[in-house]
């Protein structure tokens, strides 16, 4: 089996990238949901066959791409999809906002589960639908010393937010930004509540290859088939295998009249992913399984490490131990800092993080920090934190 290095560091300055280019370049940044590792050697090399070939016209359906989907999933969950049950898009935000238009009516509800991955918050509106905010609930838990925060979903708060008119939830599994993946009891008090009240579930399942420890992934629709026939599955490889440049993601519906509902709300607006996203896409989820699995295990000890550095260097930091994904949650609301948290570590400590609020309920006072990253990246910019709040030594 190769062996990866997820320890080398990729310059990404003059490429381009969002992320390392929305601010100056003395600040260095720890906030968009990409990584800095290099893609898949077995991806990057399929992509060069593609494009020695030369010709980029229009593609086709992507047959193999669909096969390994349904294996995918019967492997990783014993869920027994069909190749029809997919329908392929650019972007999970194209997906949960085609999701709010093809579900009800002008003015219908549509619940999110806040603080929450902040498109949530927008796709109603887009759509002409009203925002139902069913807040997580937090406790605050000593763990080695370390105060820790944990999130679960409040089924009080989701019965509030359900009114009549409420017709679609859109939820995120594992959750962006609190790190949890929900159990499968919350998944099904969860899906009988929108059973029971005619609710269709969108399920963004982006994160769920990105699983820490002995995490384990469970799609709601996989629970059971009445749920499935109830269910919207959004999942991707892009931030598995640092994709999303080449914009491939896919929903599952096995329910053929709600994906009909589905793709005739996408009719004519979201075009085809293009045929480098289908290599790309391709070749990651057939040759990669062995890079995944040594990626898992380098954000599992980049969150370890993170974690025992805010119980050591910074007192008074609140912090959940994400389950999954390579996305930190901070609370810094005890510190008393002169300006919100992501604009101070921004000015002073020149590291760029997620602002808390823009998550919606529950946010403020919080960052988000991506630490799917190499660790030397990872540890200067705790240190730099560490420093701006603390005026901390560096670990080392």
């Amino acid at each position: 089996m190769p062996t990866y290095d997820f320890d080398k560091v990729v310059n990404r300055l003059g490429t381009d990238s969002g992320k390392w280019l929305r601010y100056p370049e003395d600040v260095l940044p720890l906030w968009v949901a990409d990584m800095d590792f290099m893609s898949p050697p077995e991806v990057v090399r399929a992509l060069h066959e593609r494009i020695d070939h030369g010709v980029f016209g229009y593609g086709c359906d992507p047959v193999e791409l669909r096969g390994l989907i349904v294996q995918r999933m019967q492997d990783r969950y014993n869920w027994a999809i069909a190749e029809n049950d997919i329908v392929f898009l650019p972007g999970l935000v194209s997906g949960f906002n085609i999701a709010a238009r093809a579900i009800g009516q002008r003015g219908d509800g549509v619940m999110v589960c806040t603080p929450v991955y902040f498109p949530f918050l927008t796709a109603p509106a887009n759509q002409h639908r009203q925002l139902r905010n069913a807040p997580l609930t937090v406790s605050r838990r000593i763990v080695d010393g370390l105060e820790t925060l944990y999130y679960e979903m409040d089924m009080d708060a989701v019965d509030r937010a359900i009114n009549a008119d409420t017709r679609l939830h859109i939820l995120c599994n594992p959750h962006n930004p609190v790190g949890r993946a929900f159990t499968r009891s919350e998944l099904e008090t969860l899906a009988s509540k929108c059973l029971e009240n005619d609710i269709v579930i969108c399920s963004d399942e982006i994160h769920c290859d990105l699983l820490l420890g002995d995490t384990r992934h469970i799609p709601i629709a996989s629970l059971d088939s009445e749920i499935a026939d109830n269910a919207i599955t959004l999942m991707a490889p892009s931030k598995t295998f640092n994709l999303p440049g080449l914009a491939c993601s896919f929903a599952i519906i096995t329910n053929p009249e709600l994906r009909a509902k589905y793709e005739r709300a996408s009719a004519g607006i979201v075009p085809h992913v293009n045929v480098l996203g289908i290599t790309a896409a391709t070749a990651a989820y057939g040759q990669c399984a062995d890079w995944e699995r040594q990626l898992c295990d380098y954000l599992e000890s980049n969150r370890d490490f993170l974690v025992e550095y805010v119980r050591e260097r910074l007192p008074g930091v609140a912090i959940t131990i994400p389950e999954a994904t390579y996305l930190a949650w901070l609370g810094l609301g005890k510190l008393d800092l002169p300006a919100e948290p992501q604009e101070y570590l921004l000015n002073v400590a020149k590291v760029a993080c997620n602002e808390g609020a823009t998550f919606g309920k529950g946010g403020e006072g919080f960052v988000r920090v991506n630490f799917g990253c190499p660790r030397v990246t990872l540890q200067e910019g705790l240190d730099r934190i560490g420093e701006a709040l603390f005026d901390s030594r560096p670990i080392g």
